[in-house]
């Protein structure tokens, strides 16, 4: 079997291949991508049986790597790989698609050549990516899971009132609570893209558009929200904001 492995970080990539070669001894030849399209290039020409597949990669996710390859008969079984332990490990078991949770272990590596080994030929992968989607989709959850220091919250869409940017860090507060997670706002800015109801209107907020009170003119506009929580606008976002609110 030919294995390949699609990962932007080097040492990911050596350690699993390092895992394979002295693990599972059905894979015979192993591969290695460092972004999406470079593993599609290496699909086209190996044909590979198993495709080691991150999530988190710059300029294109690893759920994108499908997208790229419309025109052909997809015959390989996907293995994501990911470093977050949090409500999407849940949905790909829900997909039939295995998972491998870094760091990597290799009883997990194994089993998951075994059973890519044992389902080979007879599985529609096509038909399970879209079922992965469907399932990471937040209008069909409904809620999002949070990181915090005991584990994982998961959050109603709806009780969230705002996501606050500090660096590399997220203040969110929620009609119940205040949260103080520890991502970027541009990391739920683009989870929450298509969400009509979540709104950016300065680079440092992110806000439900439910809980809008008021918008004050004075001192160069701001919104305030039910809970009076102050929310900044930019000069470049006034008049598409206005136009929004005038249209709920």
């Amino acid at each position: 079997m030919i294995a390949l492995i699609i990962d932007d970080e080097p040492q990911a990539r050596n350690l699993l291949k390092v895992i394979l070669e002295e693990n599972c001894e059905q894979i015979k030849q192993i591969e290695t991508a460092k972004n999406v399209l470079e593993g599609v290039e290496l699909i086209k020409s190996i044909n590979p049986d198993i495709v080691f597949l991150d999530i988190e990669m710059p300029d294109h996710s690893g759920l994108e790597l499908l997208d790229f390859l419309a025109d052909l008969p997809v015959t390989f079984e996907i293995v994501f790989t990911t470093a977050y332990n949090d409500f999407a490990t849940q949905a790909f078991e829900l997909a039939a698609v295995d998972y491998l949770l870094k760091p990597l272990r290799p009883t997990q590596v194994k089993k998951a050549v075994e059973k890519c080994v044992a389902i080979k030929g007879s599985s529609q992968i096509d038909l399970k990516l879209q079922e992965l989607k469907e399932s990471l989709s937040l209008s069909e959850f409904k809620k999002i899971g949070l990181p915090v220091a005991n584990g994982i919250k998961f959050v109603a869409l709806q009780e969230i009132m705002v996501f606050e940017g500090d660096g590399m860090y997220t203040k969110i507060q929620t009609n119940k609570e205040q949260l103080y997670i520890s991502k970027p706002l541009k990391y739920f800015s683009d989870l929450l893209a298509d969400i009509s109801y979540f709104y950016k209107p300065h680079k440092s907020f992110l806000i439900n558009l439910k809980y809008i009170k008021q918008y004050v003119k004075s001192d160069g506009g701001y919104i305030l929200l039910d809970n009076d929580y102050h929310v900044s606008i930019s000069k470049e976002k006034k008049d598409e904001f206005l136009a929004i609110v005038s249209n709920i």
